[in-house]
């Protein structure tokens, strides 16, 4: 039998229905996401609001699994939407597809394009935390600007690595931050530092960038210390890397905008390595922007924001390079101190498992332990097992998550049936009873959110050609194409 609707009012409205009201077991603080499968009941969540007002968890943090097409990122796109509205700043730092850029551009947000052609990031730019260092001042500002040149050095040394293939040499990063404090002091204030200036102060050897290399005034052992690293980074000017790193920053991140979306969906899927350093520039711009914010207002010279990010198709950045791996690692790690909540979203756990280390293997499985949210959508039995080794599931919740994870029917008719699990997900918290919902999105969601626009007819595009196509059937009739009829000239355009 179907449940009976659910209805929820105040007491005020529904004392005199007393005797046959009842309370809720689901909770109703954060984000609306959806209905209770079962009770109907409104359930609302979302890792910050969990996290700071509800108590529910411990991490503000989010790990989505499911198959493509369930409505993964529909449901992140709406905690996107609505904590936008209670004032918390989304930060997608790497849209892949993009499924988020209209969204921000709704949300009256800033959307940065990265890619060949496209745009890029000067890696050796401070940015926000710059511009607060020296707002700030004094000891606090000095401690911001260390924490800069900290963050400028591990990008510029996460792209030789991607180039290389292997991490840099400890002797080296030693080489690369003396250039980098060596260009910092003789740089003129207002002009930033590119990576073609890094190359020739390598080239010039001052006393300071020599003296870590001891080279003992040998310039031949200066040489060999510094050629290696030289190369790599020839490599990264002359390689796939240079024509998006090599200049100045095209659009920098507004610290000030309601929300940010860095799109590199223009990047092709197989150039891994333009992937990985784009993902990692990306990250590094975005959470210096959040260290930027937060220094700013300890200081009091502005309002504190929080921040919720969002790491989509987790897969391939996990691919692309060991490095992201890491720094994805130590943001879940540090989350709570950052400010910061944040949603990743993968396919399943086996997406881990293809990593190239033992040591990347486990960090990534770390990603869902840590998790203080975990949602399921549809997913085969034998992955909804082995989930439930790491998160804890019943019998019932695994053979409910396998159901949605089945294919639509046969649609005799020849129309377009959805999936059965589309828009059904499992929310675990630690131990907890899983929450079945289902979630059913408005049109503006729709009209702002769709992952298959690839596959959508473009019914304006087909209009303007046949539109073209009659213009130039009567263009050919009126000029009789040197003397041939209108019925000739239009017979040959149908053609």
């Amino acid at each position: 039998m179907d449940p009976p609707t659910m209805w929820r009012a105040t007491t005020v409205q529904a004392c005199g229905m007393w005797p046959f009201a009842a309370g809720s077991g689901s909770p109703m603080t954060g984000v609306p996401l959806g209905q209770h499968l079962f009770t109907g009941a409104t359930v609302c969540g979302d890792p910050l609001n969990w996290f700071t007002r509800a108590r529910y968890i411990s991490n503000p943090s989010l790990f989505m699994l499911g198959m493509p097409g369930l409505g993964k990122s529909t449901l992140v796109n709406r905690m996107l939407i609505g904590l936008a509205a209670t004032g918390v700043v989304p930060l997608v730092l790497g849209d892949l597809k993009p499924d988020y850029a209209d969204t921000v551009r709704a949300l009256g947000g800033q959307v940065i394009s990265i890619g060949r052609g496209r745009g890029g990031i000067n890696v050796l730019d401070p940015g926000a935390m710059g511009e607060a260092a020296a707002k700030i001042g004094g000891e606090a500002g000095e401690v911001l600007r260390a924490e800069a040149h900290g963050r400028v050095l591990n990008m510029v040394a996460a792209l030789v690595t991607i180039v290389r293939g292997r991490p840099m040499d400890d002797h080296e990063q030693s080489v690369l931050s003396a250039v980098l404090h060596h260009l910092r002091e003789r740089t003129p204030e207002g002009r930033t530092i590119l990576l073609p200036d890094v190359l020739r102060v390598l080239t010039e050897g001052p006393p300071r960038v020599r003296s870590v290399t001891l080279d003992r005034g040998d310039d031949a052992r200066y040489r060999d210390a510094v050629d290696p690293l030289h190369r790599s980074l020839l490599g990264i000017l002359d390689g796939p890397l240079g024509d998006t790193f090599a200049s100045e920053t095209s659009t920098r991140i507004d610290p000030n905008a309601p929300a940010v979306c860095i799109d590199i969906s223009g990047i092709g899927e197989a150039d891994t390595q333009l992937t990985a350093a784009a993902m990692l520039a990306a990250w590094s711009d975005g959470l210096g922007t959040v260290a930027a914010s937060h220094a700013l207002a300890d200081a009091g010279l502005a309002p504190r924001r929080w921040f919720f990010t969002v790491l989509d198709e987790l897969w391939r950045p996990l691919r692309a390079a060991s490095g992201i791996v890491d720094r994805i690692d130590a943001l879940t790690r540090l989350n709570r101190s950052l400010g910061l909540g944040d949603a990743k979203i993968t396919h399943t756990l086996k997406d881990a498992e293809a990593l190239g280390t033992d040591a990347d293997r486990a960090k990534a499985r770390g990603f869902v332990e840590r998790a203080g949210m975990v949602v399921c959508a549809g997913l085969p039995k034998t992955e909804m097992e082995d989930l439930g080794k790491v998160v804890g599931l019943s019998r019932r919740e695994i053979e409910l998550v396998s159901s949605w994870s089945s294919p639509p029917g046969w649609g005799v008719d020849g129309d377009n049936e959805e999936p059965p699990g589309r828009g059904r997900f499992l929310i675990k918290v630690g131990g907890r009873p899983g929450i079945p919902i289902k979630v059913a999105i408005t049109d503006a969601e729709r009209r702002l959110h769709n992952t298959n626009t690839r596959w959508t007819p473009n019914e304006d595009a087909v209009e303007k050609a046949a539109a073209r196509a009659a213009e130039q059937v009567a263009r050919a009739a009126r000029e009789g194409l040197g003397g041939l009829g209108a019925d000739a000239a239009a017979g040959r355009w149908t053609a």
